[in-house]
């Protein structure tokens, strides 16, 4: 995952501006302004994120993080977060903050669970990680590779949103994966263009300036290689099917020798199903805030949401259940697998009902997991949703579930998935019981 991305100029990391354009256009300004302050006071106000939670507990001295000469505070960070090396994946593409430490011979390595992001390079300067906090959206750190140095975390103050709060995140403090055309030293080609990919990208469009191991078939991906001038991987499909990375660069001082095919695509889903939640909690608390504003102007009734209001709170509240439900997944035309034990650490990780299912269940065959519906739903950032929007997705999960929806949208879903993600949900989040019953004694 490509979070301190640089798209343009690579001098503005030389100019102290880390990753970032050194402009951006009155509209990207317009929107970092409107959670910079009230109601959303992103800079200033206190989060809760894993990262923030460790560093309060390395100053007391209820955590120690271990420094080792090889990987610095990696291996300790990794375990103090809960992080599985089989996470690994890697990217070769001089798209960061330390892309004078990253080539095709020394690719970033990156190490995610479901709510915090650790970039590592070869020789780096610091540690670059990314949390979820529960209210605030995605929050960016840096921890110094330094054995004499203190071990704090330095959060960004704002240098990252010049990339990572714009389209590509849904507008809010985010994540994204980013598919680039490499040249022979990791740079972006960028006159060939760059693409943001999801679960709804089309499989050639992916992981370019990424390493890739697993199997796909006949499916071809960007991964694996560099590009000539206007060159497309159609073209030239190599660096497919890869069970080992050796022919490219030395894997021995990384954690582990892969770079999980099944782990970079349960990255794309879930970089942007945290930016959709993100996104409905920043427009719904803004919502909110303004008409509640306009009542003391207007001497409306204390607490009224207005209509237009209330349709902005509608419109992301669909977008959480586009992102949630998985629309316009893009269909498998082979099987698909990783190289390492990934898919198997990250089921552990589970919510399982009465009869043994999960929504991290994996399909695999011709979509990614078995059950659409996205294992994000327990996710804490999705509980602290405000209720006006909260109840809303609630509500017509449920009826897309039980066949009351009849939206097309939702087609994609067959009646026995809707029955076992209901099942399933019923069983394992109180949320969703409750409104189910509510429905039912209707």
């Amino acid at each position: 995952m490509q979070f301190f991305e640089s798209q343009k100029c690579f001098l503005s990391v030389q100019l102290g501006l880390g990753c970032c354009f050194l402009f951006l256009s009155s509209n990207a300004w317009a929107q970092r302004d409107s959670f910079e302050g009230p109601p959303i006071n992103y800079l200033t106000r206190e989060v809760f994120d894993p990262v923030a939670m460790l560093d309060k507990a390395v100053l007391s001295g209820d955590v120690k993080l271990d420094y080792d000469r090889e990987h610095g505070f990696l291996k300790s960070l990794l375990k103090a977060l809960d992080i599985p090396v089989s996470s690994q994946v890697l990217v070769f593409s001089k798209t960061s903050l330390q892309l004078h430490h990253i080539s095709p011979r020394h690719p970033r390595a990156i190490y995610f669970n479901d709510n915090v992001y650790i970039g590592w390079c070869f020789h780096g300067d610091v540690i670059e990680l990314a949390a979820t906090d529960e209210e605030q959206g995605a929050i960016f750190y840096t921890l110094k590779q330094s054995s004499v140095e203190s071990n704090r975390f330095v959060r960004d103050r704002g240098q990252c949103l010049t990339c990572h709060a714009s389209t590509r995140t849904q507008n809010v403090p985010g994540y994204f994966v980013r598919s680039v055309y490499p040249d022979k030293a990791g740079y972006p080609i960028l006159g060939s263009g760059t693409f943001t990919t999801d679960l709804t990208s089309p499989f050639l469009q992916r992981w370019g300036g990424w390493y890739v191991t697993g199997h796909h078939g006949e499916m071809a991906h960007m991964g694996n290689r560099i590009y000539a001038e206007d060159e497309s991987p159609v073209e030239q499909p190599i660096g497919q099917n890869r069970g080992s990375l050796e022919d490219f660069f030395s894997t021995d001082v990384y954690l582990a020798p892969h770079s999980d095919l099944v782990a970079l695509m349960v990255l794309e889903h879930q970089t942007q199903m945290h930016n959709a939640i993100t996104a409905a909690s920043f427009e719904t608390r803004q919502a909110v805030k303004q008409s509640f504003d306009m009542n003391d102007i207007l001497h409306r009734e204390e607490g009224l949401i207005s209509e237009s209001a209330q349709r902005r709170i509608d419109v992301v509240a669909e977008q959480v259940l586009a992102n949630l439900l998985m629309c316009d997944e893009y269909r498998l035309e082979s099987p698909v697998s990783g190289t390492s034990s990934f898919a198997k650490d990250f089921t552990i990780r589970d919510e399982r009902d009465i009869l043994g299912r999960s929504l991290r269940e994996f399909d695999l065959e011709t979509r990614l997991f078995k059950y659409p519906c996205s294992f994000l739903i327990y996710s804490t950032a999705f509980d602290r949703l405000p209720t006006e929007v909260r109840d809303i997705i609630i509500t017509k999960l449920v009826l897309i579930l039980t066949n009351t929806d009849t939206n097309p949208k939702y087609s994609h879903i067959s009646l026995d998935s809707k029955r076992a993600i209901l099942e399933i949900l019923v069983d394992t989040k109180p949320l969703i019981q409750v409104e189910y019953e509510r429905m039912k004694s209707r």
